[in-house]
Parts: C-alpha cells; sequence; structure tokens
C-alpha cells in the first residue's frame, strides 16, 4: 500500500472560477490543486491530482489508483448518472471520499441522489474548495489497508 492518493475531478471542474462563482466560488482547479498538494504534503500523501470531461477517462484514472492509499473523487455531474463510475470504485477497493464543492442537497433534487455515495467510505459536501481538504484527511484517519 502506498502514501499515493488520487483526487480525480469530473466534468467542467476546469472551469473553475469562471463557472458559476454564485455556486462554485472564485477559486480555479488549480487554487484546488494548489492546496491538495499542501495538505496532502502536510499529511504525508503523494497526490496525483487529474482532471477529465470523460466518463470513460475518469473510469480509467479510478482503476489506476488501485494498490493507492485512498482516492478523494469529485465526479461532478457524473456522481448523479454513472453506474459505470459506481462500479469502478466498488471494483478497485481503494478507500474513496466522495466530495463536492456546493451543498448538492441544497440544490436541485436531481443533484440529491448519488451512484456513488453507497460505495465511498464518506461524503463530503458544501465546503467548496475545503471540502477536497477535509476529504484528504478523512482518509488520513482511516488505517491504511494491508
Amino acid at each position: 500500500m502506498s502514501d499515493t492518493v488520487h483526487v480525480l475531478n469530473g466534468p467542467n471542474l476546469n472551469l473553475l472560477g469562471t463557472r458559476e462563482p454564485g455556486i462554485y466560488g472564485a477559486a480555479t482547479l488549480a487554487d484546488v490543486e494548489a492546496l491538495c498538494r499542501a495538505e496532502g504534503a502536510a499529511l504525508g500523501f503523494e497526490i496525483h491530482f487529474r482532471q477529465t470531461n470523460s466518463e470513460g477517462a475518469l473510469v480509467d484514472f479510478i482503476q489506476e489508483a488501485r494498490g493507492a492509499r485512498g482516492i478523494v473523487l469529485n465526479a461532478a455531474a457524473y456522481t448523479h448518472t454513472s453506474v459505470a463510475l459506481r462500479d469502478a470504485v466498488a471494483a478497485v477497493g481503494v478507500p474513496t471520499i466522495e466530495v463536492h464543492l456546493s451543498n448538492v442537497f441544497a440544490r436541485e433534487a436531481f443533484r440529491h441522489h448519488s451512484f456513488l455515495s453507497p460505495v465511498v467510505r464518506g461524503v463530503i459536501c458544501g465546503f467548496g474548495p475545503q471540502s477536497y481538504v477535509l476529504g484528504l484527511r478523512a482518509l488520513a484517519s482511516l488505517p491504511p489497508a494491508p
């Protein structure tokens, strides 16, 4: 088991900072990555930070995390639509924390359902970029898998 944590981001998160700042804030994805790298270093994690707009590529990223200490996953809209992502998370057996920048439960009803939640260790939402920090801290609180 390595001390690598994969921080994986789904569709449209590359537009952070300009996309609906009233919902998602002014931080860019580069800002989120810097925050994750700083927190990861403090926790002793090597961070692999990636983003894609493609569902298949996100499945590949999840599969590539096999053997890692954990995954922090913001699947964005795919959270609410993708059985393929759910199956990938379940298949790799890597502790995964689902994160969202916004409070999905204070938004549209379709965002209240997550295909991922039943197969992840926990869900953190509504804290903006700090959701990622909290996700990393949650992984650090878990004992490493044998």
